[in-house]
């Protein structure tokens, strides 16, 4: 007799701003139905179409389900099933020598394959520090905007989505949230049907600037010159709020020296947009302080994105717009919430804490990392990698060399996922890993201003674990002895916040636990009276933090290390910028493997303008050859002017394993990091194409 539905509240840890609250339905132990929570207010019901199917992956047939070994080549996929008990022997073995020997020849590999605190990098952080490890500099994604909010509001810091729906005018900035950030999207749209302009800043038309009410279709890596060119115009028509100015920024005389030389001529040629565009947006958006943009990561995926960043960040503190709480920007919101980052990853736990740390090694460049002989200036040549929550075989730049080093015969590599991955075919340690239904979390969002309890829903399937558990195992296995590394998850989750900060004060972690979640408290429009985090309280246009450090202290425009403008020998060579955004079907590399969610993706393809195609004789559906000196990659080609002249747009990120030519859009990115934060540059990338 099958016992009664019941019904558990869970998060989705996915790198999405939605954060969402989900209802999971449980019966017989099973997970058959989740749906967003109708009580969450950011979630309000709704789910994205990925993982309102997200039962199906918990679910799916080829779920590992117990650890297993390799018998096979490195990148052949072949393993054996083996007990717990004999994989944790074999890590701690490996593992033990090698730290005894030279602990910083093991490297930890993560990003945000889940963005729980607990899951993400707690036990996790406290076992590699412990052992001595290398030091990942964990930058994939997001770390140029993240530092251009951080020299200029003093943490990534931003205003309500809710308060979109209230806007006057939005300005969509290198962002498609009908694929990525469903809930905004939602907000905005009240926002247009109560007389709100929508304007799409975009080298691409995606979804989402097919629905605004203009597209302004910018070359890749010039949105910090159309900045200041707004910038420029708003000094010289005085669309400004001088008492803001005057009270709340620092370093507005210089900013203005600055600005006055972006003219909307100048700007219009770096841009490939029209000029007038130029004034008329400007005009647009220094019409109303209820003036909001939204940007996202895409824009600062450039060499000059963490400048870009910070010459957007400017613009509603120049015209007052952060006096309304429907006015200002949101890229992030993360740093509202008052993780104790130290408290959760015990950095003291490493042996030379805090004055001698082992080296750092840059994620977007572990190809180099891995294929490096090891030197004085290196270090040792990395002999172990442990991956968890991420995939960088199908989502590291410069991919050839990226598996070429996973290659590597005398790499120990363990592995811990719930699916046989790119990155899991060269395992020598395929560790089986619990799903968010399955195991205890805590979260923040980048997207809104709630932190939230994940309990689990079922009990793990198969012998999976949760990553804490793994790296308990493994260090007890070892005889290490540090109690932080024993520490339960409930007792973790517990240290995640500084429960004592004004933004959650008379919460603490069993309330959150009863609750589900719970709203910071932070005031509706909260720079309307200044208040920034930076050393001056104020939003500065001028950094002098930036300025000891050698840095230009103000925002200003760098063009791609990749354009006709940076490197003209190699864009005659390479004449098609190549942008790869997120499919709407998949989320980085997650879901690609849900075959109902790939069988609506399709296959791999890209967009390409018909000025573009016709003089290399493309038509629309031919097989193509997207190609640079790094590598090559075959697609489908689509003929369209939604993607502009010049631009190549690969939508992604696939297995390579699932693409039909067993490779994606990373064959052709490049190592090169931001001039700020040090992240990676996946849409500053020149291409040719052919006929395949």
């Amino acid at each position: 007799m099958n016992a009664p539905a019941e019904f558990a509240r869970a998060v989705c840890p996915h790198d999405c701003p939605d954060t969402c609250a989900m209802r999971v339905t449980v019966e017989n132990g099973r997970a058959i139905k989740v749906t967003g929570d109708p009580d969450h207010p950011p979630t309000q019901g709704v789910l994205c179409t990925k993982v309102s199917r997200y039962a199906e992956r918990v679910h799916h047939p080829k779920r590992l389900t117990q650890p297993m070994k390799r018998v096979g080549r490195k990148g052949e996929g072949r393993f054996e099933p083996i007990s717990w008990e004999e994989a944790c022997e074999i890590a701690a073995a490996r593992l033990g020598e090698i730290s005894q020997r030279a602990p910083e020849a093991i490297v930890p590999y993560s990003y945000a394959g889940t963005m729980g605190l607990v899951q993400g990098d707690s036990i996790a952080q406290r076992f590699f520090h412990k052992l001595g490890a290398s030091r990942l500099d964990r930058t994939i994604c997001a770390a140029a905007g993240a530092a251009g909010l951080r020299y200029t509001y003093g943490a990534a810091l931003g205003m309500h989505t809710e308060f979109f729906a209230e806007s006057e005018v939005i300005l969509i900035w290198g962002a498609n949230p009908i694929a990525s950030n469903l809930h905004f999207w939602t907000r905005a749209q009240e926002a247009k049907r109560q007389g709100a302009t929508l304007i799409a800043i975009d080298p691409y038309r995606s979804l989402t600037a097919e629905k605004c009410h203009q597209h302004i279709a910018l070359k890749p890596g010039t949105d910090g010159a159309l900045a200041l060119g707004m910038m420029h115009v708003l000094i010289v028509e005085d669309r400004l709020d001088h008492d803001y100015i005057a009270a709340h920024t620092h370093g507005y005389e210089a900013l203005k020296a600055r600005a006055l030389t972006y003219t909307p001529a100048h700007v219009a040629q770096i841009c490939g947009i029209d000029e007038q565009a130029i004034v008329d947006l400007a005009r647009l958006y220094g019409s109303t302080r209820k003036a909001a943009i939204r940007m996202n990561y895409g824009l600062q995926r450039v060499r000059g994105g963490g400048n870009a960043v910070r010459a957007i960040a400017c613009l509603p503190a120049l015209t007052g717009a952060w006096r309304e709480r429907a006015g200002g920007v949101l890229l992030s919101s993360s740093g509202w919430a008052p993780t104790d980052a130290e408290a959760l990853q015990r950095p003291d736990l490493m042996p030379g804490w805090p004055k001698q740390l082992p080296r750092t090694i840059n994620m977007n460049q572990i190809g180099d990392a891995l294929t490096h002989a090891g030197d004085a200036a290196f270090g040792p040549k990395v002999e172990a990698i442990v991956v968890y929550n991420s995939n960088p075989v199908a989502v590291a730049p410069d991919s050839g060399k990226v598996a070429a080093g996973f290659a590597r015969e005398d790499l120990f590599t363990i592995v811990l996922e719930q699916f046989q991955t790119d990155s899991a075919d060269y395992a020598d340690l395929l560790l089986p890993a619990t799903t968010q239904l399955e195991h205890l979390d805590v979260h923040k969002s980048y997207g809104h201003t709630h932190v939230m309890a994940n309990l689990p829903a079922i009990a793990p399937v198969g012998e999976a674990r949760p990553n804490t558990e793994i790296f308990r195992m493994i260090a007890r296995k070892m005889g290490l002895t540090e109690p932080a590394l024993f520490e339960s998850d409930d007792e973790v989750a517990a240290q995640a916040f500084r429960w004592d900060d004004p933004a959650l004060a008379g919460t603490d972690w069993e309330t959150l636990k009863s609750s589900g979640w719970v709203k910071l408290k932070i005031a509706d429009a909260p720079f309307a009276n200044g208040g920034f985090r930076t050393p001056s309280g104020k939003c500065e246009f001028h950094s002098n933090v930036l300025e000891r450090a050698g840095l230009d202290p103000l925002p200003d425009y760098l063009p791609p290390y990749e354009s006709a403008d940076g490197a003209p020998e190699l864009a005659a060579r390479y004449p098609l910028a190549m942008i790869s955004p997120p499919a709407r079907n998949f989320l980085n590399s997650t879901f690609v493997n849900v075959e109902s969610l790939r069988a609506t993706e399709g296959e791999p393809h890209v967009d390409l303008n018909p000025a573009d195609a016709a003089p290399r004789g493309i038509e629309d559906g031919d097989k193509v050859r997207i190609f640079n000196d790094r590598g090559t990659m075959h697609a489908r080609a689509r003929v369209s002017e939604r993607a502009r002249e010049g631009l190549v747009v690969g939508l992604s990120i696939w297995w390579k394993k699932l693409a039909p030519d067993g490779r994606n859009a990373n064959e052709v990115t490049s190592q090169a990091l931001t001039d700020l934060g040090g992240s990676a540059t996946f849409y500053d990338c020149l291409v040719e194409v052919e006929r395949a």
